[in-house]
């Protein structure tokens, strides 16, 4: 036995049946079925038992639901028990989006690939992709690209090689729902650990009406580090507009050393907030605080010059001055987090 296949499934149907008898028939694999507390009605009762009958599948079964990552924990950490010789396992989804020979080919994988995290990634750029997975895929590839500074074209994918060298690792990595699986990919990325991506097909079954993902719990939850730095932007930027606006209209003017010696007085109060929040929530902060300091100065004085430059430059356009600052400091939001990330706060850890 080369692999183990591990497959949640909650209040499965048919499509479990047809993709267990197909991967019996192509592959030697093991077939672990993760009962994330399914529904007790007859139906799923009768589903598990062939299963185990028909299929030779181990099912493991929850009693409550748990959450998608937690399933997949339960998957790895029953084959690292019961196949400590296996090579590695491979998630699937358990709704047909992952075709049999795409599963089989991921695991076929794993013996070239031993230290790697390997990913099925979908074309998002074919008609029959929903909208929401196509925008939702595309946002979530961007926020990782900032964390990692590695693109991934499909971070949602949840046709995975695991090899058993990472197997441990990634049972250490938080998350019990759908953001276990962003979160393995931030601490595979952080460990310098390799990804190697294997295009596969792209499926999607009736608008992809089976997925149990909630568009907006679930994005809260995967998004939750960069939320938690927007609203630490926001917090700073509602302090920087507010003395920005109280200086320029009460004891500054509107020339080029008005605005200037506005930004700079505003920018240093909301820098000092921003800089607390951000070591204090955004990034867990651990670590020398007073490098952390001087690298945050650099970035600040380079963020209060480019943000002078831009509203100084677009000030003669007939835009309310604030709202033209607001404009412009959103849209050095991202450059922004990305230089945080990666040489402010990198040699921390921070929650994930």
């Amino acid at each position: 036995m080369k692999t183990a296949i591990i497959i949640p499934a909650l209040n499965p149907d048919q499509r479990l049946l047809d993709l267990a008898q197909k991967l019996h028939g192509i592959c030697d694999s093991a077939i672990i079925v993760v009962d994330d507390g399914s529904s007790s009605n007859i139906e799923c009762h009768s589903l598990f038992e062939k299963l185990e009958s028909d299929f030779s599948c181990d099912v493991v079964h929850h009693a409550v639901n748990m959450g998608k990552g937690a399933a997949l924990k339960t998957g790895i950490r029953y084959a690292i028990q019961k196949y400590p010789e296996s090579l590695g396992v491979v998630t699937a989804d358990a709704d047909g989006q992952h075709l049999p020979r795409d599963i089989a080919r991921i695991a076929g994988s794993l013996s070239d690939h031993p230290n790697s995290l390997i990913l099925g990634v979908r074309d998002f750029s074919l008609a029959n992709v929903p909208f929401k997975s196509r925008w939702g895929n595309r946002i979530t590839s961007i926020a990782f690209y900032l964390n990692s500074h590695i693109y991934c074209k499909d971070t949602q994918t949840g046709l995975r090689g695991i090899s058993m060298q990472l197997a441990q690792f990634c049972l250490s990595i938080p998350g019990d729902h759908f953001e276990y699986e962003m979160n393995v990919l931030t601490a595979v990325a952080k460990k310098r650990i390799p990804l190697v991506m294997l295009a596969i097909s792209t499926v999607y079954l009736e608008n992809n009406i089976s997925s149990h993902f909630h568009p907006v719990r679930d994005s809260i939850r995967i998004y939750f580090n960069i939320i938690k730095f927007g609203i630490s932007s926001l917090i700073g930027a509602a302090t920087d507009v507010t003395i920005f606006t109280l200086l320029t209209y009460s004891i500054f003017d509107r020339t080029s050393a008005g605005i200037f010696a506005s930004t700079i007085i505003a920018r240093c109060i909301a820098g000092l907030v921003n800089f607390t929040i951000n070591k204090k929530w955004s990034f867990a902060c651990r670590g020398n605080s007073f490098k952390q300091a001087v690298k945050y100065f650099i970035l600040f004085i380079s963020l209060i010059l480019l943000s002078w430059s831009f509203v100084t430059m677009l000030s003669y356009l007939p835009i309310n001055l604030t709202l033209l600052k607001m404009l412009t400091d959103s849209g050095l939001f991202l450059f922004s987090y990305y230089i945080q990330k990666k040489y402010i706060f990198n040699n921390l850890n921070p929650a994930i």
